[in-house]
């Protein structure tokens, strides 16, 4: 084992469960936080059949349910001294509009207001590492959104793109902001693209409405494997070619340049304000 712990959201499948994986071939020591207690198990195998010098353990909680964040957040404080890499990559896709256990849209509430507590509530930790990463899984997807100040949960007009578009954008703007927050504790913060990956994301997971359109994307050479996707997440986690980079975009292990939008530090910090009004931080 390389010493370093990494806490990974949405451990449990796609993306996060091949960065889990990832991680610990090189050694590392993964918290793999997943809302399912059966379906983290199952990860957890496939992560131990997978081999590495590192290890892996589960750690159960709903970025859907503030209540539960605040419950993870202490548990993880009761088990590690320090988190080297915190890796926010859950995240939720719905066609119709739903909603969080506290009422907020449910990709806003979960892509965003979600890690944005988890991450507040466990910045000690990241502070008490050696150089700590913050890497925010976002996507190109921001370009389509806008922060919807005026009715951010969508209660008056709801369509996936508006909501995934303006949970992405959060992200991004998210990162940036923490990232002069904690640019004297020497903690590096940076968003990524994973670019078009072939995960069930989207998919329900109660009635399986979805599986066609996920099996027709299989076949598209276009769409990268999990792990594929992962490779951007696990190079800002682990490469020391970032090391000191912080509040930058990165797209295929390069940094990239972001729509004005995704710049709007105004923006940022009121989305910052906002977001600490909503999750009970203020």
């Amino acid at each position: 084992m390389n010493g370093k712990t990494a806490l990974v959201t949405g451990a449990n499948a796609g993306m996060g469960l091949a960065t889990t994986i990832e991680l610990v071939r090189r050694g590392y020591r993964v918290l793999m936080l997943c809302r399912n207690e059966e379906r983290g198990e199952k990860a957890l195998r496939e992560v131990d059949a997978a081999g590495g010098n590192g290890s892996a353990e589960l750690v159960l909680g709903d970025l859907a349910e503030l209540s539960s964040i605040r419950n993870f957040a202490d548990n993880i404080h009761g088990r590690v001294s320090r988190i080297d890499v915190l890796i926010n990559n859950a995240g939720v896709v719905s066609p119709k509009r739903q909603e969080t256990k506290d009422g907020f849209e449910l990709a806003l509430g979960v892509n965003h207001l979600g890690h944005f507590l988890a991450t507040n509530l466990l910045l000690d930790l990241v502070q008490a590492a050696d150089r700590g990463r913050i890497v925010v899984v976002a996507s190109g997807a921001y370009k389509a959104g806008r922060i919807h100040f005026e009715d951010p949960h969508l209660r008056q007009s709801y369509n996936v793109i508006k909501s995934y578009g303006q949970s992405k954008l959060a992200n991004i703007l998210f990162a940036r902001e923490l990232a002069l927050r904690t640019y004297d504790s020497g903690i590096a913060v940076n968003a990524l693209h994973p670019g078009a990956v072939l995960t069930q994301l989207g998919i329900d997971r109660g009635t399986g409405f979805g599986q066609g359109v996920y099996r027709a994307l299989g076949k598209l050479p276009s769409f990268q494997t999990p792990a594929e996707g992962a490779s951007t997440a696990v190079y800002l986690a682990d490469s020391p070619e970032v090391e000191g980079i912080s509040r930058e975009y990165f797209y295929r292990s390069q940094p990239k340049s972001l729509d004005r939008k995704a710049e709007d530090d105004e923006a940022a910090a009121k989305l910052w304000a906002w977001s600490e009004t909503e999750v009970g931080l203020r």
